[in-house]
């Protein structure tokens, strides 16, 4: 069995641009800042990650990016740039690639990792064509996330890619571009978080068996 569909509980997220110091870093760090909101206490059971494909590795984030990143909630704090390696998109349940060049770049090195790498914007257009109706299997929120990824892979003959997919990069451009590329990933990774945060199981129902009148009494354990 492959190793990303082991029964890992965390569902992985890896987003790839090319020095990982804009695009992915914004990305990142607009995820985790959204998915720590939405999920509360199980944040943890979807793990956000970046790399470039020729990244400025050890660097943080551009101090231009890392100034608009607050506007979206994100913090730059901590990030270091990575060079994207074949077994991060093999292990990874769902690669988001800036541009399609990025997204060649992982499947070059990583082909068995095609039915989990898209564009960001392409991946944004195919699950809104996941009728949200639609049973996903699994009993916890990264299974299900994961047969999420496999629909989308599947509705890509009803989804052409095209230049309108590339975000783009802006290093060396003013701080007004960095602003509105951030502003073009928030808008396009936000209704995919959402589809992955409502998929969270409901919380379990607990029984009280003693409650002083014979019957049993159901509280909600969050």
């Amino acid at each position: 069995m492959a190793r990303h569909w082991s029964p890992n509980p965390v569902f992985t997220v890896l987003f790839v641009c090319t020095g990982n110091i804009c695009r992915s870093a914004m990305a990142e760090r607009i995820a985790r800042a959204y998915l720590d909101e939405a999920l509360g206490d199980d944040a943890h059971r979807i793990q956000v990650v970046s790399a470039g494909t020729h990244a400025v590795k050890g660097a943080g984030v551009h101090p231009d990016s890392a100034t608009v990143l607050g506007g979206f909630g994100g913090d730059p704090t901590g990030h270091v740039a990575r060079q994207l390696l074949d077994d991060m998109a093999i292990d990874a349940d769902l690669t988001l690639a800036l541009t399609r060049t990025h997204r060649r770049a992982v499947l070059k090195a990583a082909p068995r990792a095609l039915q989990r790498t898209f564009a960001l914007r392409e991946a944004t257009d195919l699950v809104a064509l996941v009728d949200p109706a639609t049973a996903l299997g699994g009993d916890d929120l990264a299974e299900r996330c994961r047969s999420l990824v496999k629909r989308m892979a599947a509705a890509r003959s009803r989804r052409p890619s095209d230049a309108a997919d590339d975000i783009t990069d802006p290093i060396g451009r003013p701080l007004e571009v960095h602003q509105e590329v951030a502003e073009t990933i928030a808008e396009s990774l936000i209704p995919l978080l959402d589809r992955l945060v409502a998929l969270r199981p409901a919380p379990a129902a607990a029984e009280d068996p003693d409650d002083g009148d014979g019957k049993p009494r159901l509280y909600l354990v969050s």
